[in-house]
Formats: C-alpha cells, sequence, structure tokens
C-alpha cells in the first residue's frame, strides 16, 4: 500500500501553551516555547516509522510525539533551528515522493463557541483536559478538523491572536479536535484566527 500525505505542518514559532499541552502528552523529547515545530500525519500509521527515521537519520531534529493507529500516524518535531526543521520535512518528503503541495486541504467538520458556560459542563471538560482549566461563565470555542493533526496550527494561531486558554487539543485519529476558553471577545478572535489558519492551507482535495 502506497503512503499517502495527510498532513504537513510547520509552525515556526511554537507557542507557550501549546509547547507545554504537549510536553503533558507527549512520550518523547519536550518542546519549549518559541521553537519551530512539523506536524506530519500519513497513511496508513504504521508507515510513521519510516518518516521518523527519514527525519532522525538527516537532521538533528527532536522528536515528542508518534501515534501509530491502523489507518493514520502522526509525528512531531521540533529544533530552536528552523533551517533544521524546514530540513527534516523535506527529508520526509523525499522519502515519500511528493511535494509539500500534494498534502490533503484540510476541512472545518464543524466549530462552535458556547457562551457563558454552565458549571456542570465546565466540571466535566475539567476532569477530560489535558491543557488548561476552564471556569464557569467563560466562553468556549470548539473546533473539529480533518485531517487532524491540523489542528495544531489552529491553536498555535489562535493563542497567537488572543488571551485564551488552551483547553485540549488532540492532533491525532480520524478528526482532530481543539478546545479553547476566555473571554467572549478573546474567543470570539481566537477562533476567526484558527479558522482563518485553516482555510489558508493549500493542498489536494479530498477525494470522495
Amino acid at each position: 500500500m502506497a503512503t499517502s500525505l495527510r498532513a504537513f505542518v510547520f509552525l515556526d514559532s511554537l507557542q507557550p501553551q501549546l509547547a507545554a499541552h504537549i510536553c503533558t502528552t507527549c512520550r518523547g523529547y519536550f518542546p519549549v516555547p518559541y521553537v519551530a515545530s512539523l506536524f506530519t500525519e500519513i497513511a496508513p500509521g504504521m508507515a510513521i516509522h519510516q518518516i521518523i527515521d527519514a527525519a532522525l537519520k538527516n537532521t538533528r531534529v527532536q522528536p515528542a510525539t508518534l501515534v501509530v493507529e491502523r489507518a493514520y500516524g502522526m509525528l512531531e518535531v521540533h529544533h530552536e533551528d528552523r533551517g533544521e526543521v524546514r530540513s527534516a520535512g523535506e527529508a520526509i518528503l523525499a522519502h515519500l515522493g511528493v511535494a509539500e503541495s500534494d498534502r490533503m486541504k484540510p476541512r472545518i467538520v464543524s466549530n462552535t463557541i458556547i457562551r457563558a458556560i454552565e458549571p456542570m459542563h465546565a466540571m466535566i471538560l475539567d476532569r477530560m483536559r489535558f491543557g488548561s482549566l476552564i471556569e464557569p461563565g467563560q466562553s468556549l470555542f470548539i473546533l473539529e478538523t480533518e485531517p487532524a493533526a491540523y489542528a495544531v496550527l489552529a491553536a498555535n494561531e489562535a493563542e497567537k491572536a488572543a488571551n485564551v486558554r488552551l483547553i485540549d487539543v488532540t492532533p491525532f485519529g480520524a478528526f482532530g479536535r481543539l478546545y479553547l476558553a476566555g473571554t467572549e471577545a478573546d474567543v470570539d478572535s481566537a477562533a476567526e484566527a484558527a479558522i482563518g489558519a485553516i482555510q489558508s492551507v493549500t493542498g489536494k482535495e479530498k477525494e470522495k
């Protein structure tokens, strides 16, 4: 089975909350804020081991997250030198025999803003999250993307744009999910930035 490039996401400056969230959930090398980061998602999942091998043999990047599922695989690598991360991306693309433009164009599966979240709803989310706490009365933004790895692009750009809390982000699986919270105005600004970031990505349309 040929390996297909689902997502290829270069982040020039990993924002502090997203970096902290990766540290909370990863089993590899922790990133610090403002390093460059690359998320790659491919299918089938087991082929991700060949991807990490290509990146590590050709560059000095460090891997934080390696997820292997039957359908999809996801890898994050990072380095303080953006050139190293760019070179890792080039090594991955060369291994796959594709260009960055061959990645799948992301789509927004759903996006929702809940105003003045209820206390019991906040409590349930706080039990589930790996990021910051959400407090009753705050607004909550939920974004769902396909492919999943693009959820980190939305998270990173939202954090740049507004003073919001990163509640949780899941950049692997069938769909990626992002949860952000804050004041109504900040959540509106973050949502606009997140959606705009996803819509700006070029790539190939998903085959129906």
